[in-house]
């Protein structure tokens, strides 16, 4: 019990005089790292390696050297999935949330819209002897187009239901050469017919292929982690490199040097072909930290990162991949809510709410169909909560195998984060400015508060006050929910990166977690790090 005296006469104090109590400067407890998420890579006539974000909204110049990166094009025109250079030194790609392929002849012409109406246009490619513009449809489409460049005629469909046709490349004999990530093959389409042939079979999710000056196939495995070279005559396959899962794309420059992108890590690296040596060129801890969950130790903050769901020891800063994606069964998770036995992460982008064991981390149950669910709590009795962006309502989901499914709450106005309140009550933060109360036991729904100022991550004090990330002031605060009184906890933060095309107007949201000690943890969607602010006594 003597362990346990300092803490519990803190919180008491914490109790007793939040809002006389002062904080520290925030300090990263996780270091910031570029990008939110890399996907796809290019070298261009100039020798300029770029790298496209969809999530951040923008291409990027790497350099290979020193691994100093700049924005080259930055929101909205700049949502990148893919990137592809022309014969001539042109430039396109693909915005896979707007929908939109992009062009433009070179640095001084303006950007132009070539395409539109095409969710989930991913993967695109220049034919380097006729100038021929190709692009694909995966995940939220299954199609190949041939592109206008002109941006006169429709786009042409080529061929659809192939089985994800992502990052491919043109041949020298004019053939479409790409993998199909939901078949673990490559294959060859011709542009003319649409005709199909396998070349290559026995990935496990290959990703990106590309050529290198002399003919030889290069392709990215993501589930394996691996770089593979493919005989394209005989289909034969041979490992080049072993690296990490959650590989995107990559990129072979004039030098038949090779640049591989890692989503999960915020990474780009450079491959030699002959000996399999990485050299790392730049890389994160975290990649797209949003929702984030405390245990009760205090010890260790879960993280949902988007493109991996990791642990974080909140003393040492030390960071532990739970899963990683493409290589496991996560599904972009955004939020990550915390029972006594379960993990709780929830994906609005493939509408999922996953169940992971807290003791071995198994998946316990994976859920799909819910709209846009943006957060999950657990009620006592084992029931679960989901917040709808698209319906704006709660759903109650009960039964052995959660597939009794009611709608507790509705009329809501974009739900973000959600907790379980110290009363038993539902609390959540909506986009529209509010902190809104609901009953769990008959849906009862009341607002606490309004006007905050796009109010995003939601944690709860000991003493039962709220501490809100409100994302469009770039500052947390401090709201006494029974008198209304707020007071400004910290400012000038990292936090409130606007939303691209296609996604919900909280963006990636900030997530907030409190300690019993007081201390505020907050993930940052400006620079990708992860933050804690500690709390001291005021002085009398």
């Amino acid at each position: 019990m003597k362990a346990l005296l300092p803490l519990t006469l803190l919180a008491s104090l914490i109790s007793a005089s939040a809002f006389a109590a002062t904080y520290s400067e925030p300090q990263p407890l996780v270091a910031p790292s570029e990008f939110k998420g890399v996907h796809g890579l290019a070298v261009d006539h100039q020798g300029r390696l770029l790298a496209g974000s969809v999530v951040g909204n923008s291409i990027y110049q790497v350099d290979p050297d020193s691994g100093n990166v700049s924005t080259f094009i930055g929101p909205d025109q700049g949502q990148a999935d893919d990137i592809a250079i022309g014969p001539n030194g042109e430039m396109a790609w693909t915005g896979f949330y707007s929908g939109q392929v992009l062009y433009r002849e070179n640095d001084a012409t303006p950007i132009r819209v070539l395409a539109e109406g095409k969710p989930g246009i991913n993967s695109i490619a220049f034919n380097q002897q006729t100038g021929q513009l190709f692009a694909s449809q995966v995940f939220l489409g299954d199609a190949l187009w041939e592109i206008d460049v002109k941006g006169e005629a429709e786009p042409r469909l080529i061929k659809q239901d192939m089985g994800g046709f992502n990052g491919f490349e043109v041949g020298s004999d004019g053939w479409i050469y790409g993998p199909l990530w939901f078949k673990g093959q490559v294959v060859k389409i011709n542009p003319a017919d649409g005709e199909m042939a396998i070349v290559a079979d026995g990935f496990g999710t290959p990703a990106a292929v590309n050529f290198d000056s002399t003919g030889k196939l290069y392709v990215v495995d993501t589930l394996h982690g691996q770089l593979m070279r493919i005989d394209t005559a005989t289909g034969d396959t041979e490992l080049v490199a072993e690296l990490d899962t959650a590989l995107d794309n990559l990129a072979i420059d004039a030098q038949d040097r090779i640049y591989v992108s890692n989503m999960a890590d915020n990474g780009i690296s450079q491959v030699d072909p002959n000996t399999g040596e990485e050299r790392v060129i730049t890389q994160g801890e975290l990649a797209v930290p949003a929702g984030i969950a405390l245990a009760e130790d205090g010890e260790t903050l879960y993280v949902s990162d988007v493109f991996a769901f990791r642990s974080v020891n909140t003393t040492t800063g030390e960071v532990k991949d739970i899963r990683r994606a493409h290589g496991s069964d996560i599904e972009y998770p955004i939020a990550v809510g915390l029972s006594k036995t379960r993990l709780l992460l929830t994906s609005f982008s493939t509408g999922t709410l996953h169940l992971i064991n807290r003791d071995d981390h198994n998946t316990i149950r994976l859920i799909h169909g819910l709209n846009a669910p943006s957060d999950a709590i657990e009620l006592p009795d084992g029931s679960i909560v989901v917040s709808e962006l698209a319906t704006g309502s709660l759903v109650h989901l009960s039964g052995e195998k959660l597939d009794e499914k009611r709608t507790l709450a509705d009329g809501l106005q974009g739900p973000v984060q959600m907790i379980l309140g110290n009363d038993g009550q539902i609390y959540l933060t909506e986009a529209a400015g509010f902190l809104t109360r609901v009953n769990p036991d008959n849906g009862e729904v009341k607002h606490v508060t309004e006007g905050l100022l796009m109010p995003e991550g939601l944690a709860q004090m000991t003493n039962g006050d709220f501490v809100i990330a409100e994302t469009a002031a770039q500052r947390l605060i401090i709201l006494n929910a029974e008198t209304g009184e707020r007071k400004t906890l910290a400012d000038n933060l990292p936090i409130g990166f606007p939303a691209g095309p296609g996604m919900p107007p909280s963006g990636i949201p900030t997530g907030v977690a409190v300690a019993a000690d007081g201390t505020v943890y907050f993930t940052s969607d400006v620079n990708n790090g992860l933050y804690k602010i500690e709390l001291k006594l005021a002085e009398n």
